[in-house]
């Protein structure tokens, strides 16, 4: 079972689907139109790997939230093999929620922890992710536009 709670620590206690509509619908209610960024980054840790999968939701011109999910592995990976399973996390996530935030006309994103600088060793994974990503139909942000892996996953991973 997924574990996400609020950026407080508060546990989501019911499936993450219906968390996300009750969110959107209280939203929605206020007033706000809402935009959802997932986004998938991970620490490498001398007992393994520690991810943290976020779903920022944004209220235009009016801040927003998050949910998250940590998770780890004790399996080692290089850099392209770990960024691929950001990827793939973020994916899992944005295809769990694209038809219920297709239903509110909420727009997504995925936002991938990897730099469009060559120089990067992240970048060896740039166009792997990006033809993952959109091949999924969804929307695809790389740094420095990739907020939610970036800043967000990046602050609680």
């Amino acid at each position: 079972m997924d574990r996400w709670r609020r950026l407080n620590g508060e546990r989501i206690e019911q499936p993450l689907v219906e968390a996300v509509e009750r969110a959107i619908v209280r939203e929605q209610a206020a007033g706000h139109r809402l935009k959802v960024c997932i986004g998938t980054d991970s620490q490498v840790r001398a007992s393994g790997i520690e991810f943290a999968t976020v779903i920022v939701f944004l209220r235009e011109k009016k801040g927003g939230f998050m949910f998250i999910r940590n998770e780890r592995t004790d399996r080692t990976m290089g850099i392209r093999e770990r960024m691929i399973t950001e990827v793939g996390k973020s994916v899992e996530v944005a295809y769990a929620l694209c038809d219920l935030l297709d239903r509110y006309d909420v727009a997504l994103e995925v936002h991938a922890d990897i730099n469009t600088d060559p120089t990067f060793q992240s970048n060896q994974a740039l166009k792997e992710a990006m033809g993952y990503i959109l091949s999924m139909g969804f929307v695809f942000k790389a740094k420095p536009d990739a907020f939610a892996s970036s800043c967000c996953a990046d602050k609680v991973v």
